[in-house]
């Protein structure tokens, strides 16, 4: 167990690594920079544009700076917002409980809506109910959240009027209602496409164990179907799910940036693409490696599951 983690940790920082160098690269060499945002200054002279890229090291060679900003990083430092001097992860806090909350919900209701859409599709091979979920999973893959998002919005805020449009909670309000309320329609919209993806692969997996040789054997045996479906097909077809769930991990970040963006929810994915208007490259950076962090962990905690609750499988 301990080789196959310091293979893991090992595999991680390389990935890391690559994962800086890239973004960091396609950041510095896009078009614009971080000195765009002061280019629209009234009177900002050529002069003072050059004094300022001083200031911030933005003059040096780009592995330089690379260097510079790895070398701080590893030390803890990740740099501080060119928009308001705070640094980085402080930022990157301040907005982490909000996606966590939204990603927690949208995965909790993606495992159990996706869990009993797919056993129940397979128990019920080729009937209406199969039919109508395989038919609702391609339609759920093909629309896009954003818009999603708009049509949820206008339908359940603007004429109904029974859920808020956006935000996390009601100024001056703030309690566990009012946050569970805000809370419906984004993670509803981000699990969409995961409950999609969730239910086809729970179908798959449960027909596989269903015509496997010890089912087959505990129905001789006289067991009730229900038993069976509980205890023998539905514990052994989740197994593959475990890993999925870790797969998902990069879906449901992506998710997350255009369902916080439709719902102005106070989330990482907000806060990127309000860095990238700014061109904030450190918090852009740090949300980056934020998020890298996250999937391989997510992915390691996955492979750790699978093997706690499969002892056939060894690790390492």
């Amino acid at each position: 167990m301990l080789r196959y983690l310091a293979g893991r940790l090992w595999q991680s920082l390389i990935l890391l690594l690559l994962v800086s160098v890239i973004g960091f690269a396609v950041l510095n060499l896009a078009p614009g920079g971080p000195l765009s945002q002061y280019t629209l200054t009234p009177g900002m002279t050529k002069e003072a544009l050059d004094r300022i890229a001083e200031q911030m090291g933005l003059n040096r060679p780009l592995p330089i700076q690379y260097l510079d900003w790895l070398w701080h990083l590893v030390q803890g430092d990740w740099g501080r917002s060119y928009r308001d001097g705070q640094p980085v992860l402080a930022i990157i806090g301040g907005h982490l409980f909000a996606t966590l909350l939204l990603m927690g919900f949208s995965t909790l209701i993606s495992i159990v809506l996706g869990t009993w859409i797919g056993v129940m599709g397979a128990t019920r091979r080729y009937s209406l109910f199969d039919t109508l979920a395989t038919v609702g999973a391609m339609v759920a893959l093909s629309i896009p959240t954003f818009w999603f998002g708009l049509v949820a919005i206008y339908l359940f805020s603007l004429k109904l009027k029974w859920l808020p449009a956006g935000n996390m909670y009601t100024v001056g309000d703030g309690s566990f209602a009012d946050y569970a309320i805000h809370l419906i329609m984004p993670s509803i919209v981000l699990a969409l496409v995961n409950v999609a993806v969730w239910s086809r692969y729970m179908r798959t997996a449960t027909l596989d164990v269903i015509n496997q040789d010890f089912v087959r054997t505990a129905k001789a045996k006289g067991l009730k179907p229900r038993r069976v479906l509980v205890k023998h097909v539905i514990g052994n077809a989740l197994l593959p799910m475990i890993t999925l769930a870790g797969l998902q991990l990069p879906t449901i970040l992506s998710g997350a940036l255009v369902t916080e963006t439709v719902f102005t929810w106070p989330g990482m994915g907000r806060l990127f693409l309000d860095s990238l208007g700014y061109s904030d490259y450190p918090v852009i950076m740090g949300l980056l490696m934020f998020s890298a962090i996250l999937v391989l962990i997510g992915n390691l905690i996955a492979d750790l599951l699978v093997a706690f609750v499969d002892p056939r499988i060894r690790l390492g």
